[in-house]
């Protein structure tokens, strides 16, 4: 259980992407795991987690075109249960965020409960709905463009100046995705989001995504 009176800038975080066979979540699986550890707005380039998975089911071509990992890249990579342990290892108690991170969790949490008979217990932060909070926040302001509506992560990215290069490999969506969170932190704690219990308040849709901006009346509009 994390101590939701942490400052924002002070708490663990593992930014997380995968890439997957299809996005069929009864039928397709997971193919890489990446992920990259943050501590407050610090990207710790030092400690992070990328493996290519043998997956359960036959790669697309549709998929090959999307993310480039071919048959031979993982016919001699480990299966899911050798790479899910070492993945689990690696988030340890540490606030998970991710961009749309449901269709990642769907995919880890089917395979988790199948191989170790859990869910991920991490507290989840998820980048895109920390960016609609963002966006309605400041939008008034000039850092939105009223045109500028798209939440996907590679429009996000450029919007703030993030490079977007080899996009839909696992560790550099990780690492997209990680830079896109460090320049909203100070977004956040300018807007008054300081804790992470406020964090998760508007950043976990599980939880009632943005009950706190609605209660602490931080909308403009």
């Amino acid at each position: 259980m994390i101590d939701e009176t942490l400052p924002v800038g002070k708490v663990r975080y593992v930014i997380i992407d995968t890439e997957l066979t299809g996005l069929d979540e009864k039928r397709d699986s997971i193919v890489s795991m990446a992920a990259i550890r943050m501590v407050g707005g610090r990207i710790d380039f030092g400690d992070v987690f990328y493996k290519l998975v043998n997956p359960e089911t036959e790669l697309t071509a549709k998929s090959i075109i999307i993310h480039g990992i071919t048959p031979s890249d993982v016919v001699e990579k480990p299966e899911i249960a050798t790479v899910l342990s070492e993945f689990v290892q690696f988030c340890g108690n540490d606030v998970v965020v991710g961009h749309c991170i449901s269709v990642d969790l769907a995919f880890i949490n089917r395979e988790m409960k199948r191989i170790l008979g859990y869910a991920l217990k991490n507290e989840v932060l998820d980048t895109s709905a920390i960016y609609e909070w963002i966006r309605k926040r400041y939008s008034s302001q000039r850092t939105f463009p009223s045109r500028f509506t798209d939440s996907g992560l590679f429009d996000i990215a450029e919007h703030f100046g993030v490079s977007v290069t080899g996009a839909h490999n696992a560790a550099m969506d990780a690492f997209i995705t990680a830079q896109v969170f460090q320049r909203f932190i100070p977004m956040l704690t300018g807007g008054g989001i300081n804790s992470i219990g406020d964090l998760l308040g508007i950043g976990n849709p599980s939880k009632g995504g943005d009950r706190t901006g609605h209660a602490i009346g931080m909308y403009t509009f």
